[in-house]
């Protein structure tokens, strides 16, 4: 490793001695592949990194072309023609990378706020859930509705509870939400529903994010007994997903959370399951 990292020193000193915009798409592009939560296709990374935080929609001449994007990685990123995605060159530079947190200070939290400023543009706001919008206007679409609860969890910043808030306070009939159920359900399971009645709470329990789900049942309209269109309440969403701080703390509202303190809850596999899961096949 020593003799690899030795390279990657140098390969990387390359990346950083480019002029200031190609620094910044070098190494925001090898944070994202080095920390997302699956691989990335190729559309899938130029959108993320087209994403101002905190911005209402997305400018189309942000979008750097993957071989702009790759050339300002110093030959640390290919893309992987087979599966149609972006990865690290060799698995040594995974390891080298893991093993140097510093390199991206507030990876996760960075990328759940770029997954949330997406999902809070105005173009997906009343988007009809009967429809997917087009995946080559909205490719970034999909992982940020999957991905953004996972990487919130893992560090939460006071910008990713922000947005998360702005997302999930208004949250019915967000296209992010049949992006997520279809992602989690069994297709048998999916095709059942009729109408995807799924809330902010209802998501932020399903995730495990603490601090997101104390500031929702603060409001006076959060109802922490209400079924999904699956049947699950937030309670029930959170214990089979693990989060425990989150059941004791919906449990103390009292209501039928009470009632099924000592039921055990058979529910859908987490997220966090099937991605291993998946992960393991690929």
């Amino acid at each position: 490793m020593s003799s690899s990292g030795g390279v990657y020193d140098r390969m990387l000193s390359r990346v950083k001695a480019q002029d200031e915009t190609r620094e910044k798409i070098g190494m925001a592009a090898l944070m994202w592949v080095s920390h997302s939560e699956r691989p990335l296709r190729e559309d899938e990374l130029c959108h993320a990194l087209a994403v101002t935080i905190g911005s209402t929609d997305l400018d189309p001449e942000n979008v750097p072309s993957i071989r702009a994007l790759l050339n300002c990685c110093q030959g640390l990123l290919v893309v992987d023609k087979e599966a149609s995605t972006i990865r690290l060159t060799h698995s040594a530079l995974h390891e080298y990378i893991s093993t140097r947190p510093h390199l991206f200070d507030r990876a996760h939290s960075i990328i759940a706020e770029t997954c949330l400023t997406y999902l809070n543009f105005r173009r997906f706001k009343g988007l009809p859930t009967s429809d997917l919008s087009d995946p080559v206007q909205a490719p970034f679409l999909g992982y940020s509705s999957i991905y953004w609860g996972t990487h919130a969890k893992r560090e939460l910043s006071d910008c990713a509870k922000s947005l998360a808030l702005k997302l999930l306070s208004d949250y019915s009939d967000h296209i992010s939400i049949k992006l997520l159920l279809k992602h989690v359900l069994s297709p048998d399971r999916f095709s059942d529903i009729k109408g995807f009645s799924f809330t902010g709470l209802h998501c932020a329990s399903f995730f495990g994010i603490f601090e997101v789900v104390a500031a929702l049942m603060e409001t006076n309209s959060c109802d922490v007994d209400k079924r999904d269109c699956v049947g699950n309440t937030p309670l029930m969403w959170a214990r089979q997903n693990g989060h425990d701080g989150i059941v004791e703390l919906l449990l103390k509202r009292g209501g039928v959370a009470t009632r099924h303190k000592r039921k055990k809850v058979k529910g859908l596999p987490p997220l966090e399951a099937k991605a291993r899961k998946r992960r393991r096949v690929a």
